[in-house]
């Protein structure tokens, strides 16, 4: 990694703001010149997702059966257009407020209320659409749901031992949304479905979520990070085809983990979900989990069962029939970039690595090195645990000295936030104190080190910029991109990768890209060509910076 130390202080600079850099314009790289840019225009234009709606790629599947038609297609090229606004968009409504009312004009779907308008989770008023946090699930709203959890199994502490949550088939994330009062952070899973942008909605609301699906792919996770699994009525069928799915969360849960299971087979009693439980005991006993409680809210009718993950490898090696199979010993549990599903278990991880241990509890976990870290070298030359605290140090230096105050932004307008190349989540880590949440990517190309954030409370995701996030446009209101363009650039097409971050950012977001000087101009550039506000720009030694605000201009052209 690069020394960019002399980039941390940008207080001393913040009067030179709009100020271009004039040395970085005098080489090829920097070079000023045009970017034309075009409207997306056809059908759906608006919500696009380029690697979630390929329909040339979807028509050509051979079988959509295990969800292959919502799974990622991406198109190459990488689409250059930019994506058109909805008519009337106005400025997201501001968190907390956001969790229970969005503008209508920001996420016009009629096809979602109608879909939900029995099952109260969400309704349209007037300009807005409220959020009850009732719903099917939810009677007496969330967090009555999440506190009674907690009330009937203490041991899932939320927000001390249990930090981290998946929650699986997320719907609007109501709960993802409400759990935050506890200081649980979750990632919102839920496919892009035929109710139209439920991920969607609970972005606009603030809550954490992208679009994805169990089908035949691994999860963009590393294994053994989870907390905690939540699935309440997410319809995914756990127990056929030898439990494969199941046998994913198995991958991504904590050795010592819950999987709260809330779904009809653990309350009702009629004939099909009788058969269904007696399937998931079945199944469960196979992979060692352990039903550590079940119970029934008599207030709502509503019930979960929480399963444990072991914490040894003692019963998979004492089971009478080594089915289903342990997984082939170079089958890395952390491979998770367009990587097949496989139904097999992974061991349990040995004591001296990562996963054996639990981490301490929130909030001690995000500042402390992980144990396990002393055994690496870190991405900087140093051991992993000495590289870990310098990021930490520096991350916490760049936040306070400049980005709180020297460029401008008006944090009570950010709530999403995503570090487009965290190491490790250092970024994240320095804003922990604002009311926000950070989604940490960790290109697929580069030094595993997305474990670490999940240890210390955080969370992320791997990705490849060369393609599109899965996630709608207008979802994120700032983006920090620390050496990402220059690391990528000789392998994707640059101008399709600042497409798609205008593609993800909302009008008035920001994005703040810390590269080398030369590469400086060139962000610069592209950003004036998009008709975005420099705030600031400037160059120290080796390192510069770049910061700029979105506006709401679209090219009259369309492609």
């Amino acid at each position: 990694m690069e020394d960019e130390s002399d980039a941390d202080d940008t207080s001393t600079y913040s009067k030179k703001k709009k100020k271009k850099v004039g040395a970085v314009y005098d080489n090829d790289i920097g070079q000023k010149k045009e970017n034309d840019w075009a409207l997306c225009e056809f059908d759906g234009a608006i919500d696009y997702i380029p690697c979630l709606d390929n329909i040339d790629a979807i028509k050509a599947l051979p079988s959509t059966k295990h969800y292959e038609h919502r799974e990622r297609h991406c198109p190459d090229p990488a689409p250059t257009c930019l994506v058109p606004l909805p008519d009337g968009y106005r400025t997201p409504i501001p968190w907390p407020k956001s969790r229970n009312e969005v503008w209508y004009s920001n996420v016009p779907h009629p096809g979602l209320i109608s879909y939900k308008k029995d099952q109260n989770w969400v309704k349209k008023t007037n300009d807005r659409l409220i959020f009850p946090g009732g719903g099917t699930q939810f009677k007496h709203g969330a967090l009555h749901y999440i506190d009674f959890i907690e009330e009937s199994f203490p041991k899932i502490s939320w927000g001390k031992r249990t930090r981290v949550i998946l929650d699986v088939g997320c719907g609007v994330a109501s709960f993802g949304g409400f759990i935050f009062d506890r200081d649980v952070l979750t990632m919102s899973l839920a496919p892009k479905d035929e109710h139209e942008a439920q991920v969607q909605l609970a972005l606009e609301r603030g809550i954490p979520a992208i679009s994805s699906v169990m089908g035949t792919q691994r999860l963009v996770f590393p294994g053994n990070v989870y907390d905690a699994v939540h699935c309440a009525r997410c319809r995914v069928p756990w127990h056929i085809e030898g439990g494969k799915l199941l046998l994913e969360l198995n991958r991504v849960l904590r050795p010592g983990g819950y999987f709260v299971w809330s779904a009809t087979p653990v309350y009702w009693t009629d004939d099909e979900d009788v058969e269904i439980w007696k399937e998931m005991e079945k199944l469960t006993r196979s992979i060692c989990w352990k039903l550590v409680a079940k119970f029934v809210d008599e207030s709502t009718g509503i019930g979960a069962a929480i399963f444990r993950k072991p914490t040894s490898n003692d019963c998979y090696e004492n089971r009478n029939k080594n089915f289903p199979p342990m997984c082939e010993e170079d089958d890395s549990v952390n491979a998770a970039w367009y990587v097949p599903l496989s139904a097999c278990i992974h061991r349990i991880p040995d004591e001296d690595e990562r996963g054996s241990k639990w981490p301490q509890s929130w909030p001690s976990r995000l500042t402390e090195a992980p144990a396990w870290l002393n055994n690496f070298k870190g991405v900087n030359g140093k051991t992993a645990a000495d590289d870990f605290m310098a990021d930490s140090e520096k991350w916490q230096k760049a936040v306070e000295k400049s980005y709180l105050e020297g460029l401008g932004i008006d944090w009570k307008h950010i709530r999403n936030v995503m570090d487009m190349r965290a190491v490790y989540g250092g970024f994240a880590a320095a804003l922990s104190s604002l009311p926000v949440w950070v989604m940490n990517v960790v290109p697929s190309d580069a030094p595993d080190t997305l474990p670490v954030m999940f240890d210390r409370g955080l969370f992320g995701i791997y990705h490849d910029w060369c393609e599109s996030f899965s996630s709608y446009p207008r979802t994120y209101d700032l983006l920090h991109a620390d050496h990402l363009f220059s690391k990528i650039k000789k392998r994707c097409n640059i101008k399709a990768v600042i497409a798609e971050v205008d593609r993800l950012l909302r009008p008035s977001g920001w994005v703040i890209v810390r590269e080398k000087s030369e590469f400086i101009g060139e962000m610069q550039n592209y950003f004036e060509s998009l008709q975005w506000e420099v705030k600031m720009a400037f160059s120290k030694g080796t390192e510069g910076l770049v910061a700029v605000q979105k506006t709401k201009w679209r090219p009259a052209t369309s492609f």
